[in-house]
């Protein structure tokens, strides 16, 4: 069941804000909602918690999927989330782990968000923690050749802790198409599986079993996913990836979110 409830606080700030990525957003927002809330060990009244699990945006661009889960969490106010693109504001654009509590990186030029959870990941196992690493990249920051010199040393350090989400929202297609990702990541030595990345369940079930089993290699979950997920006007529309709603469209958009 989608979460139409964070998607709206999504068009809400975009809306009002008149900046942000909507349909990025709206594809990894299940997922990022179901890692906090069904996964992560986190504390939001202690955000650098040495016990606490991470979690890596790489796709900064989604970041206001992140944020509406930060303050859902209590990591944000509400102070905070009116603030949204004002100057001074602590949630601009893309995030910035040195102003957002909960944010583990400075994200947006892509490519960068895996191999900075590979360095956390490598660190932990140094540290014999037992902490997890979650990072989510998209379809086509995985054309990006950091993400697989960062494939090759997670695989070659056996980072069993680190779990990596590619958001496949086919934004990768209109471009330089995958002849199949998951064959890609096998082939750097990761585990795989593949689900519907807005499938809360399947979700769970899989990070779960990651969180909870005796890994010996990283994992890489291909989560299927859709741009705009939830509004018909807007799935998979090109025109709407920096589009900013103007009123009639966002009552269309709440009326399909039945909100």
């Amino acid at each position: 069941m989608l979460n139409n409830t964070l998607r709206k606080k999504i068009v809400d700030l975009v809306t009002r804000g008149k900046g942000g990525h909507i349909p990025s957003a709206f594809s990894i927002v299940d997922i990022v909602n179901t890692i906090y809330d069904r996964i992560l060990n986190f504390n939001p009244a202690n955000p650098d918690d040495e016990k606490r699990d991470y979690f890596v945006l790489s796709k900064g661009h989604g970041c206001i999927a992140l944020y509406v889960v930060l303050h859902k969490f209590g990591f944000l106010s509400d102070e905070d989330m009116d603030g949204y693109l004002k100057y001074n504001s602590i949630i601009g654009g893309h995030p910035d782990r040195t102003k957002v509590p909960g944010a583990e990186a400075s994200s947006g030029s892509l490519g960068h968000g895996l191999s900075f959870a590979v360095g956390i990941a490598h660190g932990l196992r140094i540290k014999n923690m037992e902490n997890k690493v979650y990072v989510v990249v998209g379809d086509g920051e995985c054309h990006e050749g950091t993400i697989w010199e960062s494939a090759l040393v997670a695989q070659n350090f056996n980072l069993g802790n680190l779990c990596c989400i590619v958001d496949l929202n086919g934004s990768a297609e209109q471009i330089l198409p995958h002849p199949s990702i998951e064959k890609q990541w096998k082939s750097f030595g990761w585990n795989t599986a593949v689900i519907d990345g807005h499938d809360p369940k399947q979700i769970e079930a899989t990070l779960l079993s990651f969180r909870d089993g005796n890994n010996q290699k990283p994992l890489a979950v291909i989560a299927n996913t859709i741009k705009g997920k939830g509004i018909s006007f807007m799935e998979e529309h090109g025109p709407w990836h920096y589009k900013i709603p103007n009123e009639d469209e966002h009552k269309m958009i709440l009326e399909e979110l039945n909100l």
